[in-house]
């Protein structure tokens, strides 16, 4: 699973019921039904956030002397988990999806996400392209976060199908 974007969408089953509630002209069914599927993806969109912000990022040390200062003013895991958006759509392609979203990143930083879901941070020392580091971090923090909400949204879209179903029958 690549860093980037999670869909939870059962897509023929919520195609129907967006087609229903358009006939049915519910607009009050159509936003219960869009806040309970944002309710349902924001903790996994808290926990890639504070995932990416508890991750520990380290470096193989420099014959015992301690590293300096950042080069920059702005924090990596910080911007990382500001980027992280949650979308739900009823209409169209419905469903929930959660993302980060590369245009709140620096241009430097775009591909920063991905990079450390890999374990590796291969970076120049203070922006010196002849002096390189590599860094580790704790592989797949998007992974193993995605992993762990995956049933239990799937769980709760199934839910607010079933109701507003019987919302409309």
């Amino acid at each position: 699973m690549a860093v980037g974007s999670v869909q939870i969408t059962g897509t023929g089953q919520l195609l129907e019921l967006q087609r229903r509630l358009r006939a049915a002209g519910h607009e009050n069914i159509r936003a219960s039904m869009q806040r309970r599927t944002r309710r349902a993806a924001e903790p996994m969109r808290n926990d890639l956030q504070a995932a990416i912000r508890g991750l520990q990022i380290s470096s193989p040390g420099r014959s015992g002397r301690g590293g300096g200062p950042s080069s920059t003013t702005r924090p990596l895991r910080a911007t990382i988990a500001n980027a992280v958006r949650i979308s739900v759509r009823v209409s169209g392609n419905p469903g929930a999806r959660v993302w980060v979203d590369k245009g709140q990143l620096p241009p430097d930083l775009r591909r920063m996400p991905q990079v450390i879901n890999e374990g590796r941070i291969r970076h120049p020392v203070f922006g010196n392209r002849r002096r390189w580091v590599t860094q580790t971090a704790a592989p797949l923090w998007w992974d193993k976060t995605v992993r762990t909400h995956r049933s239990r949204m799937e769980r709760e879209m199934a839910r607010v199908l079933d109701d507003v179903r019987r919302r409309l029958d």
